[in-house]
């Protein structure tokens, strides 16, 4: 692999996101641990439900703000003061952005509060019942302060980035998880679920904004409250961000359109679909996420220089290197069921519930390799600037995928919601590469399209392989345990690194070349060191 930006500076950027991987690694099992917790106490009832709607107003606007993508849009800006050598003027911009829509969250938060009682029934218009209703509105009231840590600490979270510091950040989504455990674990059986909404304002007080303090501080932060309404780069910012608060992204489509969709199945529906969704974002978190964040400072690097080239080099190798996911996506929906059963199955979570949440997970797991690569191609959007572009092509995505939502509800209940989110994601992903690779030309973009195609016959075979074994295993046991369900993990998952191996070795597939002698490099090392 060529890496245009030389063996130090991609050296940096491995180390980066190998730091930002264990992070998401360990907050996705803190996630999932978090989901753990709820599935025992309230198991997918009516309650569960209503603290899952209670997130999505929320969400909306944390989505108008665009707080989920400071690290994006402020970047840039915060970046170019630093290559100018002008640090002092990228503080002062830094306190205008922070004071004026800090100002505007917080005036939004309490307007969010006073109308929650009208805008949560139009999130989720097929559940009606009174008491559904009220325990959406007191715990989407308990959340929306949140938002504010979010913002701002998104922001603190942003310069930290631009300094090549990744250390505070990382901490921040695993103090926000431990948080909510806390809070349902101490307060639940008082509070019911309302105590994971308390824990999670007090872990995004504390990892999202408290500890992003300490990072910037320990960076130099120069923060003063400033409103300089006519500041050129206030006005960039706006411009930079303004297509993201008006578009709808993938993320925030899902969310939103899952609870939506869900209303109109039984109750329990949302809650299946959110803990199948829980389970596909740890893989999609792992790879994507952590190789977007990691690799974005380097990629924005490069488009400052205009190197476009060798941008599209770096993305190209990142999505090849990812085409890995599509077998480990085959791998999941061959055990979902053992996955959701040692994960969930215990305390309030019945056997009907793993039943669901496992045929959800099936389904959402075909979209998985188009939630992980799209991270990575928006970001190449990002790196130069262009917020538009997704926005634009990201809406007509989700505008196009409302018809296979309804006719997914309509044919397949639950089953349909999941199918349609993937097929909303791959949609979506498909249309933004092709317009990038029009506007960079990227000529070089068939070589992502080959590899993901070898990969998806690849583990169409394995798939049927692992299917059969997995087929033995389950007519050998009486009963489904968790011993039981371990041991077929554990055999299915051993078959297929075998298999894969192997895979990678007849047909010289470049991904698995690389994971494997990473792990083969790992293990020499630590042999020696013994």
């Amino acid at each position: 692999m060529k890496h245009p930006n030389g063996s130090g500076e991609f050296s940096k950027m491995g180390i980066a996101t190998l730091i930002m991987m264990a992070s998401i690694f360990l907050s996705r099992v803190t996630g999932i641990a978090r989901e753990m917790v709820l599935a025992a106490l309230a198991g997918a009832g009516t309650e569960v439900d209503a603290y899952r709607v209670a997130f999505v107003l929320p969400e909306i606007l944390n989505h108008i703000l665009a707080s989920g993508f400071l690290s994006v849009t402020f970047i840039p800006i915060f970046s170019s003061y630093l290559a100018e050598k002008r640090e002092i003027d990228g503080w002062r911009t830094f306190s205008n952005i922070s004071t004026v829509f800090g100002a505007l969250l917080i005036v939004l938060i309490i307007a969010g509060m006073i109308v929650a009682p009208t805008i949560v029934p139009m999130l989720a218009p097929g559940r009606q019942d009174p008491q559904f209703l009220a325990l959406a509105v007191r715990m989407t009231r308990i959340t929306l302060p949140a938002q504010f840590f979010f913002f701002a600490g998104g922001l603190l979270m942003a310069v930290q980035y631009a300094k090549k510091r990744f250390l505070f950040p990382a901490l921040a989504p695993l103090i926000y998880n431990i948080g909510i455990i806390a809070g349902g674990w101490l307060l639940g059986r008082r509070l019911g679920v309302e105590g994971f909404c308390w824990g999670a304002l007090a872990g995004a007080c504390i990892g999202s904004f408290a500890i992003q303090i300490i990072g910037a501080v320990r960076i130099g932060i120069k923060f003063r409250p400033t409103i300089d309404l006519a500041h050129p780069d206030l006005k960039r910012y706006v411009l930079l961000t303004l297509p993201l608060m008006i578009g709808l992204t993938m993320v925030f489509s899902t969310e939103l359109f899952s609870k939506f969709f869900g209303s109109f199945l039984p109750a329990g529906a949302i809650a299946w679909i959110d803990y199948a969704m829980r389970v596909m974002l740890m893989l999609v978190g792992f790879f994507g996420q952590a190789v977007g964040v990691a690799s974005y400072p380097y990629m924005a690097q490069l488009a400052v220089q205009g190197r476009l080239s060798a941008l599209n080099d770096v993305i190209n190798t990142i999505l090849r290197y990812l085409s890995i996911v599509i077998p480990l996506s085959i791998l999941v929906v061959v055990l979902r069921h053992e996955i959701v059963y040692v994960l969930f199955e215990r305390g309030r979570f019945s056997p009907e519930d793993t039943k669901m949440t496992a045929l959800t997970l099936s389904c959402l797991m075909v979209g998985a390799i188009a939630f992980i690569s799209q991270s990575v191609v928006n970001r190449g959007f990002y790196a130069t600037q262009n917020t538009l572009l997704p926005a634009v092509f990201g809406t007509i995505a989700v505008v196009l995928s409302l018809p296979i939502y309804w006719a997914g509800l309509t044919l397949f209940g639950v089953a349909g919601v999941g199918l349609a989110i993937s097929a909303s994601a791959i949609l979506q992903t498909l249309l933004l590469f092709s317009v990038w690779n029009r506007r960079s030309n990227n000529t070089d973009a068939g070589g992502v399209y080959r590899a993901y195609l070898n990969a998806a016959m690849g583990a169409l075979v394995i798939g049927t392989l692992l299917w059969w074994v997995h087929g033995a295993l389950q007519t050998s046991f009486a009963g489904q345990t968790l011993i039981t369900s371990l041991v077929v993990i554990g055999v299915v998952s051993g078959i297929f690194v075998v298999l894969t191996g192997l895979w990678g070795w007849i047909f010289n597939i470049e991904a698995i070349h690389y994971v494997f002698s990473r792990i083969a490099s790992l293990i020499l090392r630590k042999s020696r060191r013994g």
